[in-house]
């Protein structure tokens, strides 16, 4: 551990022209007196390292020194192409693994390109969670990625979508982030069977058994991942509803409803009637479901079946029309027509 952590100093101290006791304290996460211990290590180890005292003082390599130990590790190198999602490296352990990889990366960069990652850092980053939904960081996530990144079976058990739980064995193959959920892809490690997808968040009991398995080289996470989503929206799209819908409302559809299922809707939809309204088949994931992301629509989208949908879209326009009949203050009735 603290080998590691001189390194990192060293590297530090090769990427800058010199840092003061505080700044490396903060960089390693630990007291400035470790830091006096650390540079007192490498000094005694042929490293030329120079303290310039007084309050603008600090540590720095003197007379142009460069370390050999800037080549990347195989591990480093893999974290570093995920250093643009820095929350999916912290949820899977691998922040000292990218931060260690950048220093090596800067401490190789001419002087004048030392800035290029933080220049880089403020311009852009990338937010994976929705809104309005904190971001899920499951407990067994950083060994399951051990096990992804090495290759390695693990045991556990995972809880189903029933609720029944399953003991295994399992070939993890990759993760995806997802709008701020963790999936994984993997195969059942007994039987061999076919790859699927796993919510990491229900797995339990995780244990590394340390025991490799053969990847099988064709296999393509992004193509994967792209195949079971699209399958897994057609297949949560159970149920079917009639529209008439305005210019309008054909435009906001697919804002509201499954962009897919919208565009496929608005592809079959004949010509426009008398009223310039077209009538569409929409499919949806449920009868709640739609009247919540309809009701979106107001007036530019009519329900014409199934009757109940109808009816509940009557009941609630309705109840809408009452309540806005009467003033703000329950006083006097607004006419809605002239209103």
């Amino acid at each position: 551990m603290r080998a590691a952590r001189v390194i990192r100093l060293l590297l530090l101290l090769q990427s800058r022209r010199s840092m003061t006791a505080g700044e490396l304290a903060a960089e390693l996460e630990v007291s400035e007196r470790t830091v006096a211990r650390d540079v007192a290590a490498l000094s005694e180890a042929g490293v030329p390292v120079y303290a310039d005292r007084g309050r603008t003082g600090g540590y720095r390599l003197v007379g142009g020194y460069r370390t050999r130990l800037t080549g990347l590790g195989r591990h480093e190198a893999e974290a570093l192409f995920l250093s643009g999602v820095p929350s999916a490296l912290r949820d899977m352990g691998l922040a000292d693994t990218a931060s260690a990889a950048r220093l090596k990366v800067s401490a190789a960069l001419l002087p004048e390109l030392r800035d290029a990652e933080r220049s880089a850092a403020q311009r852009f980053h990338l937010d994976a969670p929705h809104w309005w939904q904190a971001p899920e960081t499951p407990e067994q996530l950083p060994l399951i990625a051990e096990a992804v990144w090495g290759d390695l079976r693990f045991a556990g058990r995972y809880r189903r979508g029933d609720g029944s739980t399953a003991a295994r064995e399992w070939e993890p193959y990759g993760l995806v982030l997802k709008a701020g959920a963790w999936y994984l892809a993997a195969r059942p490690a007994e039987d061999g069977g076919e790859h699927r997808i796993y919510r990491v968040a229900r797995f339990s009991e995780v244990t590394l058994g340390g025991q490799p398995f053969d990847r099988e080289p064709e296999f393509d996470l992004p193509a994967f991942w792209a195949e079971q989503a699209a399958a897994f929206a057609r297949a949560i799209l159970r149920e079917t509803v009639g529209l008439r819908l305005t210019e309008a409302g054909v435009g906001r559809l697919r804002h509201h409803t499954d962009r897919a299922a919208a565009e496929e809707a608005v592809a079959g939809a004949g010509a426009p009637d008398a009223d310039g309204r077209v009538t569409v088949t929409l499919a949806v994931e449920s009868l709640d479901v739609a009247f919540d992301q309809l009701l979106a629509l107001g007036a530019d989208a009519e329900v014409l079946r199934p009757p109940e949908l109808r009816a509940r879209f009557a009941r609630a326009t309705a109840d809408a029309a009452a309540l806005y009949r009467r003033g703000p203050d329950n006083g006097a009735a607004v006419d809605l027509n002239r209103a």
